[in-house]
């Protein structure tokens, strides 16, 4: 970022008016952006139709456009429908209800009209505005969440009408500085696109790999001694290691393994009294007593102090606890510990220590070939953990782009 934006971006912070632009009541932009409303840049569509037969009919989430039958069958949606949309490709869909004041405008590129709910408002920009400026502002502005909320009259929900929508006023550019800003911000969605898909299949990827290998589907080679069934009682002792305060504080999670419990973004509801919190070392298994039937464990990178809500396995030391760290994530294990857990329904199941042990699994007695499967797997682990932070860098790029690029703070050359 060159001086020249740095400045102007304190200057506008400070509520000081740079040389070409001006205040208006929607706050600082350039000379040439005019003030307008939404219903002045878009148009409705309310084209009606009931041939699910040969229509596809979507849903429209934070997800994007989802096909309706990941929700519903055929049959249901038809049946609990009183009729639907039509949404053109290239026009603009929203669910109207939201129970968090953000609302998700979702733009029909399937290559095909599609259908969705008759109570979705469905518009497309009118000859003054392009729709690929007006979205990032409707989905990732602060103020148009600002507005949003301004329009729950009570209840839980909040219900943004096309009539109410239409009233939101922007600052705009002329149409052909929209037409470059939408071009720059869709090839940086392109670019999150691609590594998303690439993310996908690296995924897809691993998941074959532990298949192959955590099953004995596929040997490495150099290996062939057979493998056999053991109790995780043989494997694993229970550490039940208590008064250990001057430890710090970890929290198991289910998707980011075992971290210090200062980096989750939740409140901290753990007991000032800790002396009954259980030591967990470095090379240990974690898991959730009451959600080790969804696979909520893994394997410990630190040394501190855990919730008495979960169980520590210590492992035996003719094992990698790496590989069965691994192996606790497969379904079919995962299915063991659900069977063996002990609860009247889901909300209570626990898996405690006692039946824990009794599970017998299939591995690998050869520690080395242990080793070399934790390898590969470590291996995709990293690939995947890279590609997620330079998805979330593109994501951080993105937004800097508009925040910066919608407001006019920095224009473009047309």
């Amino acid at each position: 970022m060159n001086e020249q934006i740095k400045k102007r971006i304190e200057q506008i912070l400070r509520g000081e008016v740079p040389e070409g632009y001006k205040h208006e009541k929607v706050g600082i932009i350039p000379q040439e952006w005019k003030v307008t409303s939404v219903g002045k840049c878009v148009r409705e569509y309310k084209m009606l139709s009931n041939d699910v037969q040969n229509t596809p009919v979507y849903s429209s989430s934070r997800k994007g456009l989802v096909p309706q039958s990941e929700y519903y069958d055929l049959k249901e949606a038809v049946e609990t429908n009183l009729g639907y949309k039509i949404v053109p490709q290239g026009y603009v869909t929203y669910r109207h209800m939201s129970d968090d004041d953000i609302f998700h405008f979702n733009i029909n590129n399937t290559g095909t009209d599609i259908l969705v709910s008759s109570e979705y408002p469905v518009f497309t920009a009118s000859q003054r505005a392009n729709v690929g400026f007006l979205i990032p502002i409707l989905n990732e502005t602060a103020r148009f969440r600002y507005f949003c909320r301004t329009q729950k009259l009570g209840g839980t929900r909040t219900r943004l009408y096309f009539k109410n929508l239409e009233e939101y006023h922007m600052g705009i550019p002329p149409l052909p500085e929209q037409d470059r800003i939408a071009a720059i911000l869709t090839t940086q969605d392109k670019v999150i696109e691609l590594k998303e898909k690439l993310l996908a299949e690296k995924q897809r990827q691993k998941k074959y790999l532990c298949q192959q290998l955590l099953t004995g589907k596929k040997r490495l080679p150099g290996f062939n001694a057979k493998w056999q069934f053991e109790h995780l009682g043989k494997l694993f002792a229970e550490r039940v290691e208590t008064k250990r305060e001057d430890l710090p504080l970890l929290a198991i999670t289910g998707a980011q393994g075992i971290i210090p419990r200062s980096e989750l973004d939740l409140k901290d509801n753990s007991s000032e009294d800790k002396s009954k919190y259980l030591r967990i070392c470095v090379g240990d298994i974690g898991y959730n007593t009451m959600r080790m039937w969804q696979g909520v464990s893994a394997y410990s990178n630190h040394e501190g102090i855990v919730s008495p809500a979960y169980t520590i396995l210590k492992p035996v030391d003719s094992i990698n606890a790496k590989y069965f760290a691994y192996l606790f994530k497969m379904p079919e294990v995962v299915f063991l510990f659900y069977r063996f857990s002990q609860g009247l329904v889901d909300d209570t199941r626990n898996l405690k220590y006692d039946n824990f042990r009794r599970i017998n699994v299939n591995y690998p007695m050869d520690k080395r070939e242990q080793d070399a499967i934790v390898e590969h797997l470590s291996i995709a682990d990293q690939e995947i953990s890279l590609l997620k932070k330079s998805i979330d860098a593109e994501k951080q790029k993105k937004k800097a782009l508009m925040q910066l690029l919608l407001s006019g703070i920095v224009r473009v050359k047309v």
